[in-house]
């Protein structure tokens, strides 16, 4: 089974300004997956939010598969955020956000996505309410934590 990767809005606001202070975990999380062919996906969903104060020319397409929203994912999407309203007291002060729920269901219904990426800390908060109440069937993983630290890489 080939791995593939859900990389959210956050991770490619930090990809591509290199005055974030994320940015060069970000680069090296891209550049890892890239060497160790990874698959990287992109939702349409994040490509939207991106858009909003971003240019679409300047994502990285050719090393993209975009994955559309769909019919199963927003059966999905409807599990998880009756399960985030909740606990939306536990989310404050940004209640649940619904494309959280999207992203996180995409990841789960496709079986090839084994892990999601972000360093959103809200996302974070709701992945952790989820996994209380539902079987997720992929990693998160915070980018505010180097690669080599996640995949156990030494970094000589």
């Amino acid at each position: 089974m080939m791995h593939s990767l859900l990389l959210d809005t956050s991770f490619f606001i930090r990809l591509l300004n290199d005055e974030d202070d994320l940015h060069k975990n970000t680069l090296d999380y891209y550049k890892y997956f890239l060497e160790n062919n990874f698959v990287l996906k992109v939702s349409t969903i994040s490509i939207a939010e991106y858009c909003v104060r971003g240019n679409i020319e300047d994502l990285p397409f050719k090393n993209l598969r975009i994955l559309p929203f769909n019919f199963d994912h927003a059966k999905k999407t409807g599990e998880f955020a009756r399960v985030l309203f909740g606990h939306k007291d536990k989310l404050k002060p940004r209640t649940c956000i619904p494309n959280d729920a999207k992203l996180f269901a995409q990841a789960d219904i496709d079986s090839n996505i084994t892990h999601f990426l972000s360093s959103d800390t809200s996302a974070i908060k709701s992945m952790n309410i989820l996994k209380t109440q539902v079987n997720i069937h992929f990693e998160f993983i915070d980018i505010h934590n180097p690669y080599s630290e996640i995949f156990g890489i030494l970094d000589l």
